[in-house]
């Protein structure tokens, strides 16, 4: 495995600062679920069940804004949106250490509604700056860099939350919020590929949204779902073998196999639909937990560990390929909010099978569920979209486009 894809891609004029800036900018994003979670039951005295409802209710707004603020991207431009966007919930976040809970829970609908759009805004600049053929590495490395943004935003918020007073960590992450709105804002990667300016009347959603775009949706919640899944059930399986210190180590070395996955797939030279990668983490998530003893489970995460960036980086790639460049902003926003959706229903599927069945039924009803759903979409996912851009046209001379991909190695991008 070469890097020279990875450095072709580094020398792209303004690449490195806006890979930079994701790494920063995306530490507060992935924070908030356990600082909302910490505040609850540590300072607020509330349970876990209460402190599970306040995390809901900012993912669910999370899922309705981010399609909303990906609009407001295409029509308005980066710089309008992150200042909007940060200057709401900055202050939202900012306030509530001082609120009742029941207010709480409203202040995180609004603040997941009107977050930052820090994930959409780098993928949407990594499109429009990098030229086609080198996507795929491009968004192999984003999806490395949430990875690691991911080891340290939840372990910085319980450094936080365990040694400030009560309501600091929320007000610390009201300032990583305007820092990383403030930092993106003052970045202004392009959200639109040279020559394409911002245009003043929408595209008519028909032109794109299709059963192309609706198949590839289902296949991102199926990938957040079963990794959600799979996330509670080792966090499970380890409490239950009574190694719990060992949590941390599990989902580091998870993260690993995951970046080594993204690192090998994006310096390929053939680009595989997320359907397949999907399918496949799904199927080999489902014998996981046949291993009796605990130490099994380190090793047993590998295979399916290793699509997780790869995936996450192909569904990325799929919607650049068959949403126009002017709607690109939405249609991402939407593509957040399916990963969104799939985390919000895996955990609560998984705790349910936990508590029936045991863990190793967990694993493999995560990976069959998310296997099943996957099948259901491909045919769906074989059907070319009504148009196809400018640029996937020009990425589509020398290769099949994943507009309607034929699941064979052999017809592979």
């Amino acid at each position: 495995m070469g890097l020279a894809p990875y450095r072709r891609v580094l020398a792209v004029p303004r690449v490195r600062s806006l890979l930079l800036a994701g790494i920063l900018a995306r530490v507060p994003a992935t924070a908030f679920g356990i600082t909302l979670t910490l505040h609850v039951t540590n300072g607020m005295g509330r349970s876990w069940a209460q402190a599970g409802l306040v995390t809901a209710a900012y993912t669910i707004g999370s899922a309705v804004g981010q399609p909303l603020t990906g609009r407001l991207l295409d029509r308005r431009g980066l710089r309008t949106t992150m200042a909007a966007t940060t200057v709401v919930a900055a202050g939202v976040w900012g306030v509530s250490p001082h609120l009742s809970y029941p207010a709480l829970v409203v202040a995180a609908v609004v603040g997941g509604v009107f977050g930052p759009p820090i994930f959409s805004v780098v993928r949407l600049s990594l499109a429009a700056m990098v030229p086609v053929e080198q996507r795929r590495t491009a968004f192999a490395l984003d999806a490395m860099i949430v990875e690691l943004s991911y080891m340290v935003g939840p372990a910085v918020a319980v450094l936080l939350a365990t040694n400030l007073r009560y309501g600091y960590g929320l007000y610390a992450l009201a300032g990583g919020v305007a820092a990383s709105g403030a930092l993106m804002w003052s970045l202004n990667a392009p959200t639109h590929p040279e020559g394409h300016a911002t245009p003043e009347v929408a595209p008519s959603r028909r032109t794109w949204f299709g059963r192309s775009l609706v198949a590839l949706l289902i296949v991102a919640a199926a990938a957040t779902f079963t990794l959600s899944s799979a996330e509670l059930t080792v966090v499970a399986t380890l409490r239950n073998a009574g190694v719990q210190q060992w949590t941390g180590v599990a989902i580091v070395l998870w993260c690993l196999y995951s970046l080594l996955g993204g690192l090998v797939f994006g310096a390929g030279r053939r680009h595989i639909p997320a359907i397949v990668l999907v399918g496949s983490m799904a199927l080999l998530t489902i014998p996981i937990g046949l291993g009796s003893a605990w130490p099994w489970l380190l090793l047993a995460l590998l295979p399916s560990g290793l699509l997780c960036a790869p995936a996450m980086t192909a569904a990325n790639v799929d919607l650049a390929r068959i949403v126009p460049a002017a709607s690109r902003g939405e249609a991402t926003g939407v593509l957040g909010s399916a990963f969104t959706v799939g985390v919000s229903l895996g955990a609560p599927f998984a705790g349910l099978i936990i508590d029936g069945w045991g863990t190793s039924w967990s694993f493999a009803a995560a990976g069959a569920a998310g296997l099943l759903v996957v099948l259901a979409a491909i045919p769906a996912y074989r059907r070319r979209p009504r148009t196809l851009v400018p640029d996937v046209l020009l990425d589509a001379q020398p290769r099949l486009t994943t507009a309607g991909p034929v699941l064979s190695a052999s017809n592979v991008d």
